[in-house]
C-alpha cells in the first residue's frame, strides 16, 4: 500500500535533525528521503524505508531560549540552538501563511545556502514540495523543522557578490575556479569540515561574481546541475562522491523553492547554490565536467529501481534529483550520474 508524507513524518515525528555516527555528527535523511521516494513514484517503499532508517536516530533537542523576533541574527549559525529555532519558525508558521514565511526567510537565509552542506535548504525544499500539494499541521512542522535546521547550521562562504558579474555560464565559469591540491582535499571530517579549507584559497572569494543568473533562472539552474552532474562523473573515484552529490542536490533543491518565491529572491538563492557547488568542486574535485557523456544504460524505471534497492538516501535523493533536472533538461549526464550513484552506495 503506498503511503502519504503524513505517515512518514508521523514515524520521525520523535527525532531530531542530526544524530551521531563515530566522531561525527550526520544529518537526519529521514523526511528528505520519503518524500523523495514518494516523488518517484515508490509510496510502498517508504513505510518499511523510514522504519530501517530511523533506527540510527536520536530525539529532537529541546526548546531552551526563545529567539524573538528582533534578534535572530544572534541564533544564526548556533547548532546548539537549533531547538529554538524550530520553536521560533513553528510561531512563525502559525500566524503566517507559509509562503510568505518561505520568501523571507529564504531571502535572509540564502547567504548561507551552504549551511550543513546544503541540507538545510534541501530538507526545506522537500517540505515545501510536499505543501505545495497539500496543506496539513505535519507538512507545516517539517517546514519549520528544514528551516531551522538551516538557520542553525548557516554557513558562510568567502566572498558576496558585488553590483556586477562576469556573465558566464556554469560549465565556462567552472574553468575558471581553483582546486586545493589533491593532498589538501583528504579528510575525514564532515563536508563542512572541507569546505573551511577555502579560507586558504584566497582567489574563491570571486567565484560568487563569475556568474549571473540572468532572465531565465530555470535555463540557469539546468545549466547548473548539468555541470555539477558532470563533476560528479569525473571525479567520483577520489572518494567523495557524497561531497559531490550536494553539488547538485543542494542547487537542484532551489527549484523546489522558486514556484513560491519572488523572482529576485530565487536569483539571490541560485547565486549563493552556485557558490555553495563551486566551493565543493574547489575542495573535492580536480576534474571539470566532461564535454560528452554517453547515454546511460537504463531508463528511468531502471534507474529508479537501481536507486530504491540500495535503500541509501543518498543514492535515493540524487536519483530524483537528476531526473527531475533530466525531465527539464534531457542530457544523458543525468541518468548515467544517478546510475553511477546506485552502484557506489548501497546500505543493504
Amino acid at each position: 500500500m503506498n503511503a502519504t508524507i503524513d505517515e512518514a513524518l508521523a514515524l520521525l515525528a520523535n527525532s531530531g535533525p542530526e544524530f551521531s555516527y563515530g566522531r561525527l555528527r550526520l544529518s537526519n535523511h529521514g523526511p528528505m528521503g520519503a518524500e523523495a521516494l514518494l516523488a518517484l513514484g515508490r509510496g510502498e517503499a517508504v513505510v518499511p524505508w523510514v522504519e530501517r532508517y530511523k533506527r540510527r536516530l536520536e530525539g529532537p533537542p529541546e526548546a531552551r531560549n526563545p529567539i524573538a523576533s528582533e534578534d535572530w541574527r544572534e541564533a544564526l549559525g548556533d547548532v546548539r540552538r537549533v531547538g529554538d529555532w524550530a520553536a521560533f519558525f513553528a510561531r512563525e508558521l502559525a500566524g503566517t501563511p507559509w509562503p510568505q514565511v518561505l520568501e523571507s526567510w529564504t531571502r535572509r537565509l540564502a547567504p548561507g545556502i551552504v549551511a550543513s552542506a546544503t541540507h538545510g535548504v534541501i530538507r526545506t525544499a522537500h517540505a515545501v514540495r510536499s505543501l505545495g500539494e497539500q496543506e496539513t499541521p505535519a507538512r507545516l512542522h517539517e517546514l519549520a523543522e528544514g528551516l531551522a535546521y538551516w538557520a542553525a547550521t548557516y554557513t558562510l562562504l568567502p566572498g558576496t557578490p558585488s553590483a556586477s558579474s562576469r556573465g558566464l555560464r556554469p560549465a565556462q565559469a567552472l574553468r575558471e575556479i581553483e582546486t586545493l591540491p589533491p593532498d589538501q582535499q583528504r579528510d575525514f571530517g564532515t563536508i563542512t569540515s572541507v569546505l573551511r579549507k577555502l579560507d586558504s584559497l584566497p582567489s574563491f572569494a570571486s567565484a560568487i561574481d563569475l556568474v549571473d543568473v540572468g532572465t531565465d533562472p530555470s535555463d540557469f539552474l539546468s545549466g547548473m546541475t548539468e555541470t555539477f552532474a558532470g563533476v560528479y562523473l569525473a571525479n567520483a573515484d577520489n572518494g567523495q562522491v557524497i561531497g559531490l552529490i550536494h553539488a547538485v542536490t543542494g542547487p537542484s533543491a532551489v527549484r523546489l523553492l522558486a514556484p513560491h518565491l519572488s523572482p529576485e529572491t530565487t536569483a539571490l538563492a541560485l547565486r549563493y547554490g552556485w557558490q555553495a557547488a563551486a566551493g565543493l568542486y574547489a575542495t573535492m574535485a580536480q576534474q571539470p565536467a566532461p564535454a560528452t557523456v554517453a547515454p546511460a544504460g537504463g531508463d528511468a524505471p531502471d534507474i529508479i529501481e537501481r536507486a530504491v534497492a540500495t535503500d541509501d538516501e543518498h543514492a535515493i535523493k540524487f536519483t530524483e534529483a537528476c531526473l527531475r533536472e533530466h525531465a527539464l533538461n534531457p542530457q544523458p549526464v543525468y541518468l548515467a550520474a544517478a546510475l553511477d550513484a546506485s552502484a557506489r552506495l548501497h546500505r543493504r
